[in-house]
C-alpha cells in the first residue's frame, strides 16, 4: 500500500479498516478527562505591557516545565484568516484524488500530499491525509509558489491563503520565542527570537476522515515533535490528546485559541528545563477533523546550544550534545519513527560518531 492508492473515501465504505491502520493496544489507551491548559493572552505582551508580559511568562514557564503545552489567544492574526485557512484546507482535501496527487510528496522531500504516510511505513499507519509545505520567509513566496506550480493557476487561491497563513504563523512564532526567553529569565530576552529569525519552518494541513473502527486506529500516533515549537490551529472537533500526569488527556478546541507545543529541539535549547510535549491525535466515526500546523525549525546548520545561563555547571551540566537541525531531521527521516524517546536516541546516535553531519 502506498499514498497514491490509499483512498479514504473507499475505505470508509468498508465495514472494517485494513490491518495496516491498526495500532498497538498500549498506544490506544483511552483518554481520562480534559487537560486544563493555561490560556495565555498575548495582547499585553504584544502591546508592551510589562506587568501582563511577566504574568504571561510565569504561566508559560509553569506549563512548559510540566507538560510542554499551552494555549494562546489575542495572538494578532488578521480577523477571519484562521477560518479562511481551515476552509481552504477543506477545499484542497475535497478535490478529486487525481488532482490532489499532482502535489504528491515524493520520497526524500518534505513538501507534498500524502495519505496514510504509507510511502514511509507499512504498519501502524495514521488515519489521515496531509499536505505539507516547507516554509521560509520570502521573497520568494515559497508556499504559494510550490502549491500553484503543482495544482495550476486554477487553484491559485489555495497557495495564496496558505502563504498568508504561514506568514502570520511565522510572525507569531518569533513573538512566542521572545516570550519563552522572558519566561526563562534570560538576560537577553530576545535570544530565542534572534536564534530563529533566519530559521525555516514546515506548514502542514491535517485531514482526519471518519473512521469505522476508531478504537483501533489513530490519526497520528503518540510522539514528540522533533522541531522547536509547534503552533496548531484546531477546528471544533475533538481529537488532540496530551500525555500528562501519567495519563492521556484531551485538549478541547477553544474558539480563537491556538495550541503551542514544545518540541525536542527547543527542549535541547532549554537544556531539558522545558518538556517536549508527548501527544497524539485520535479519530472518530462521524466527523471530519482538520488542523493546521506550523513547525518552527532553526537554520539547518546552526548549532543547538543552550544559552549560558541555562548551563550553570559548565559543559558537564549539558543534557544533550551539540547538533544541528539538519542532523536531527536526517535522523527522523531515515526510517526512524518519532516517539517520546527520539531526542535521547538521537543524542546517543550522534555521540557514537562525531563524523555524522
Amino acid at each position: 500500500m502506498n499514498s497514491s492508492n490509499v483512498n479514504f473515501s473507499l475505505l470508509q465504505s468498508q465495514p472494517n479498516i485494513p490491518p495496516e491502520f491498526f495500532w498497538p493496544e498500549n498506544d490506544l489507551t483511552p483518554s481520562e478527562g480534559d487537560l486544563n491548559l493555561p490560556i495565555i493572552d498575548m495582547s499585553g505582551f504584544l502591546n508592551g505591557d510589562e506587568a501582563e508580559t511577566q504574568r504571561a511568562a510565569k504561566a508559560v514557564r509553569e506549563a512548559c516545565m510540566t507538560h510542554g503545552t499551552f494555549l494562546v489567544i489575542n495572538h494578532g492574526f488578521k480577523s477571519g484568516l484562521a477560518e479562511k485557512a481551515l476552509h481552504i484546507s477543506s477545499l484542497f482535501f475535497g478535490l478529486p484524488k487525481d488532482e490532489k496527487l499532482k502535489a504528491y510528496r515524493t520520497p526524500g522531500n518534505i513538501s507534498g500530499y500524502t495519505a496514510g504516510h504509507s510511502q514511509r511505513f507499512s504498519s501502524n499507519l495514521p488515519w489521515n491525509e496531509t499536505l505539507t509545505v516547507a516554509f521560509k520567509k520570502g521573497p520568494p513566496q515559497v508556499v504559494e509558489d510550490f502549491l500553484t506550480s503543482k495544482l495550476g493557476d486554477r487553484r491559485q487561491e489555495i497557495g495564496q491563503v496558505f502563504q498568508e497563513f504561514s506568514e502570520a504563523m511565522n510572525r507569531l512564532n518569533l513573538e512566542l520565542m521572545e516570550l519563552l526567553g522572558i519566561s526563562m529569565g534570560l538576560k537577553d530576552r530576545t535570544y530565542f527570537r534572534r536564534f530563529f529569525e533566519d530559521g525555516n519552518a514546515i506548514f502542514r494541513c491535517n485531514y482526519y476522515p471518519p473512521c469505522k473502527q476508531p478504537e483501533k486506529a489513530l490519526g497520528v500516533g503518540p510522539h514528540n515533535d522533533p522541531t522547536a515549537i509547534t503552533v496548531l490551529l484546531q477546528d471544533d472537533v475533538v481529537g488532540l490528546e496530551v500525555f500528562a500526569s501519567g495519563k492521556w488527556q484531551t485538549v478541547r478546541p477553544r474558539p480563537g485559541a491556538l495550541v503551542v507545543n514544545v518540541g525536542d529541539t527547543f527542549m535541547a535549547l532549554s537544556n531539558g528545563n522545558y518538556k517536549s510535549c508527548f501527544h497524539r491525535a485520535v479519530v472518530n466515526m462521524e466527523k471530519v477533523r482538520r488542523s493546521l500546523v506550523y513547525f518552527s525549525c532553526p537554520r539547518e546548520d546552526k548549532l543547538i546550544i543552550p544559552p549560558p545561563e541555562l548551563v550553570e555547571g559548565g559543559e558537564t551540566s549539558r543534557k544533550y550534545p551539540d547538533f544541528t537541525w539538519h542532523q536531527l531531521q536526517r535522523f527522523t527521516q531515515s526510517g526512524y519513527r518519532v516517539d517520546n524517546t527520539t531526542l535521547e536516541k538521537f543524542s546517543s546516535w550522534i555521540a557514537s560518531d562525531s563524523s555524522k553531519n
